[in-house]
């Protein structure tokens, strides 16, 4: 990661260890909707264990669906969508480095039972991701879907765009401007943070969703919502 998505995800692991604890979450979901394949690359932050070999490729249209099981203490970490890749990710066209789309999440924390998560595009922007908690049970707090339904690369400006073997837009390198306004229930610089409220209890998984359709509000009136589209499993 470049050195402004590092500085955001300090800052958001201390926002998170000054106010958060063991997260009831224990599976991550990896779901994509995209009509390509993807190559999910799960990374754990310094001093965590890894969770995922990370050869998998999950293919498009629905079909590529994963779950992975969090570790029972305290987690961090972060998850990428490669694109163009070999049968054995090792060279991808996007995703391996920036500019890419960032997940990133807590779990297990200590102090609360509480889960943390966001999407970043410090870094750039190579494929819609959504993260949203599932099988909150009641009282859970405050839970939205949060992330970027769009495909910026289809507005990116000239100037930003990353232009793949195939002669098509295939990453996004900014501006921040641009993707704060498609998309403002993301991370866009080392400062900033969605403008809804997040206090996650006790999740039991947390999905990401790659190319979902829409971000909707809920009966409820909560912002970031999305679409329920996705099987549970």
């Amino acid at each position: 990661m470049a050195g402004t998505a590092k500085t955001l995800l300090l800052v958001f692991l201390l926002a998170v260890a000054a106010t958060s604890t063991p997260a009831a979450a224990t599976t991550l979901t990896l779901h994509n909707l995209c009509p390509y394949p993807v190559w999910p690359l799960v990374t754990p932050n310094t001093g965590f264990p890894a969770i995922s070999e990370n050869t998998g490729r999950l293919d498009g249209a629905g079909r590529g669906l994963v779950s992975i099981r969090f570790p029972d203490s305290f987690w961090a970490g972060r998850v990428v969508a490669r694109t163009g890749c070999s049968s054995v990710p090792s060279r991808c066209e996007t995703g391996s480095a920036p500019p890419a789309t960032v997940v990133q999440l807590v779990v297990h924390a200590e102090g609360q039972d509480l889960a943390a998560y966001s999407v970043s595009l410090v870094d750039g922007f190579n494929v819609p991701a959504v993260v949203s908690p599932q099988a909150v049970a009641a009282g859970g707090g405050q839970c939205p879907a949060l992330g970027c339904a769009a495909d910026l690369n289809a507005g990116c400006p000239r100037s930003q765009r990353v232009v793949g073997a195939g002669g098509g837009v295939v990453a996004c390198k900014g501006p921040a401007g641009y993707f704060k306004e498609r998309c403002p229930l993301t991370r866009t610089t080392a400062t900033d943070v969605e403008p809804v409220p997040q206090r996650c209890f006790a999740p039991g998984e947390l999905k990401v969703v790659f190319c979902q359709s829409a971000m909707v509000n809920n009966a409820a009136g909560e912002p970031g919502r999305i679409r329920t589209v996705v099987a549970d499993n």
